[in-house]
């Protein structure tokens, strides 16, 4: 008996040492290191009250500053009933008086940020429930006139008008039609790239509606197979690669009470990224820029006088290119907007009047990263910059003549920060490398009110498991220093020789070295960390928050100076005494995965293996707006795209390369990959192959990511 006991302790504890050690499973099957997040406050006007859903399934009224004031029912659960069911709420927005609410459920994306869904109305005075239309559904993008008379919405691309008083449904435009012809919302590559899909937009008094029409006839059509039945079937949509034909895009005008629509003439352009009316004056700014994106120019259309008037009020123009962003506000006065530029070479506020006169707000040698919202009452800009440095996010308040800057979030890491309505309150997101989301609601001063969600249990359950913290270092190249992070192996001895397993982005604005949670990502490289190895990433030059010339550098030539950026660093790291040096990795996805593939062409034998998930070969077959804003056309610049695409240098693959894709990739297409494999089979290279059926750029859903991960560590551990 005493030997048996002995022998089932010593199994028992076993089975619980080796519990404690990350798997795969834990991290992308059972998602048990997942952070939590907090309920949305949804503001009123007045900036003090608040709704949202109770835990019963009423739409409730609360006041923020009082927790102990008792909740007001404005919709029941019971009211949500419609042809005996419960209608499962997933999203709602009020009209501008706050009587009426828009519900939509059972929403179904569409690509990245669009979906569809069936839309509900219901009136908090006489308690009515009515569907927006059951003739025209599911809708997308519906919303109340300001004055609450009349509710808009796209169907079958096309502009409907619903009339509550009357319940008539009236449709705007007649010529929508799938892959030919788009009204108010925005075909495949705006929503990719210019990230919009309305399209549209009320004038305050109600009595004009402004609207993009796309005509797509022109754009080439792409294809996925989508497998499941006998015959797969052919999905097919417009997608512009690099250097041809876009949509052709015009602005136009509706006078809601005759019917009436104007085409606006916006003079030459290729693209209309932002449309934008002001709050208070039927003034409409809009934006144009050109096949280039050097150059962007902005529009008054004032429909404030009989006859509407359009102006051209001001012109930004690049030696490279002028990003389009969301920091556009129109303010009260009517005679200026507030805007974010990278002119003096750093990206800062300033306030543009409609004279075409430009006044910084901000200013120094860092970037604005968010403009977050304007208080008109106090005349105060909030925006979250990387003043603290490169890797760090903080949220700061600056009166809009430029004085009396105040860092809110002093405390180094990453801050996030959302203004509620009214500008009095704003939810903060906190979290560090290893630090996971502390969610608060606090004053616009920065004072706490309270915190929402603080993941202890998460952090007790990190402290019980053996984890690596992930620290920041420079890299000096002889090129650059680089920003890069670095996990050790959970046991680190000094005296050993560890593996490495480099993990690159290295795409145009966009950095993997921040000081902020990367969930599941962090715990991955931990599990990596306890199989011994370290785990280093970098950001290259073309990365972000480093100024105009660091993150333009790479302009027409898009691969060249990263990977030679990643190389080098990898080089410098690799003389480290305690570095393997005959065993480096490299995994990317997306971009990620094009670095990765040329780290493993072009790197002349640097690297042992390298994984690519979904990456681009060859730029010519990505989409236009993306690639033209960095490459300009194949047309204008063969050489930039021939000299730095993987496909061409197949024949150099050095070391065990692993390409994986998801068969119904909208995005980077698996194109990229059959192109890549004819490359490799052309050059007699030998590499490794998995393709997900039915998946899109994100490769998830069910045991997709479980899979894949699993895959992925299997293969790290054989080759590397």
């Amino acid at each position: 008996m005493k030997i048996i006991f002995k022998v089932f302790f010593i199994a028992l504890f076993y089975q619980q040492a080796v519990a404690q050690n990350l798997t795969v499973e834990r991290i992308w099957r059972n998602y048990e290191f997942s952070a939590k997040g907090a309920s949305a406050y949804q503001m009123l006007n007045d900036g003090v009250h608040f709704v949202e859903w109770s835990d019963a399934g009423d739409l409730i009224k609360g006041d923020i500053s009082n927790n102990t004031t008792k909740a007001e029912i404005l919709i029941s659960k019971s009211a949500l009933i419609w042809e005996d069911k419960q209608i499962v709420v997933a999203g709602f927005e009020f009209n501008a008086n706050e009587q009426k609410v828009l519900l939509w459920s059972a929403p179904k994306a569409i690509y990245r940020r669009s979906f569809e869904a069936f839309y509900f109305l219901y009136d908090l005075n006489t308690k009515k429930l009515e569907a927006l239309d059951a003739d025209h559904s599911p809708q997308t993008l519906a919303e109340y006139s300001p004055d609450g008379k009349k509710v808009s919405f796209i169907h079958g691309n096309d502009i409907f008008i619903k009339d509550l008083a009357s319940g008539k449904v009236s449709k705007i435009t007649e010529d929508g039609k799938r892959n030919k012809i788009i009204n108010g919302t925005t075909d495949w590559v705006y929503e990719e790239e210019f990230a919009i899909t309305k399209a549209y937009g009320w004038s305050p008094d109600s009595k004009f509606l402004a609207f993009l029409k796309f005509d797509e006839r022109e754009v080439p059509e792409f294809q996925m197979a989508m497998y499941g039945e006998l015959y797969p079937e052919q999905y097919k949509y417009k997608y512009p690669k690099a250097g041809e034909v876009n949509s052709k895009v015009t602005l136009n005008m509706l006078e809601v009470k005759s019917a009436k629509i104007q085409k606006i003439d916006l003079g030459a352009y290729e693209y209309i990224p932002r449309i934008k009316w002001s709050s208070q004056a039927n003034q409409l700014v809009v934006q144009t820029m050109n096949r280039h994106q050097n150059e962007l120019n902005y529009w008054l259309i004032d429909a404030t006088q009989k006859t509407v008037a359009t102006k051209k009020f001001f012109t930004e123009t690049s030696e490279t290119y002028v990003d389009v962003d969301n920091n556009l506000l129109i303010l009260q006065d009517g005679k200026s907007i507030l805007r974010t530029s990278e002119v003096s070479g750093f990206n800062h506020i300033y306030k543009l009047g409609f004279d075409g006169t430009s006044t910084p707000i901000t200013t120094g040698d860092w970037d604005v990263i968010e403009f977050l919202g304007y208080d008109g009452q106090t005349k105060t800009v909030y925006y979250a910059s990387a003043e603290p440095g490169a890797i760090y996010k903080s949220v700061y308040s600056i009166q809009v003549d430029g004085s009396n800057k105040q860092n809110l979030t002093p405390v180094l890491g990453y801050h996030n920060a959302e203004f509620l309505n009214g500008m009095k309150y704003f939810i903060h997101n906190y979290s560090n490398a290893n630090t996971p989301p502390v969610i608060s609601l606090r004053k616009a001063n920065g004072e706490l009110v309270k915190v929402l969600e603080d993941n202890t249990a998460l952090l007790d359950k990190m402290n019980a498991e053996k984890l690596s913290q992930r620290k920041f270092l420079s890299i000096p190249t002889p090129s650059v220093i680089l920003n890069a992070s670095l996990i050790f192996p959970t046991n680190y001895d000094p005296s050993k020789k560890y593996p490495v397993f480099v993990n690159v982005y290295g795409g145009p604005g966009h950095n993997e070295v921040l000081d902020s949670w990367d969930g599941n990502d962090y715990f991955f490289h931990n599990l990596l960390a306890q199989d011994g190895y370290m785990v280093l990433s970098i950001d290259p030059r073309g990365t972000q928050f480093r100024g105009a010339a660091f993150k333009k550098s790479t302009y027409l030539q898009l691969g060249k100076l990263e990977i030679q950026d990643v190389l080098d660093a990898t080089r410098v790291f690799a003389q480290r005494p305690d570095v393997d040096a005959s065993r480096l990795g490299i995994m990317g996805w997306s971009y990620g995965g094009f670095m990765s593939s040329l780290a493993m062409t072009k790197g002349n034998g640097l690297f042992k293996m390298g994984i690519a998930v979904a990456p681009v070969t060859n730029w010519r077959f990505y989409d236009n707006i993306y690639t033209e804003r960095f490459m300009r056309t194949p047309q204008e610049n063969a050489k930039g795209y021939d000299d730095n695409s993987p496909i061409n240098f197949a024949k150099d693959l050095q070391g065990k390369y692993f390409l994986i894709h998801g068969a119904a990739d909208d995005n980077v297409h698996y194109q990229n990959s059959m192109e890549m494999i004819s490359a490799l089979v052309k050059a007699n290279k030998q590499f490794d192959l998995f393709i997900y059926p039915n998946k899109n750029h994100g490769i998830y859903g069910g045991n997709t990511r479980n899979h894949l991960f699993n895959m992925i560590h299997d293969y790290i551990l054989d080759e590397l």
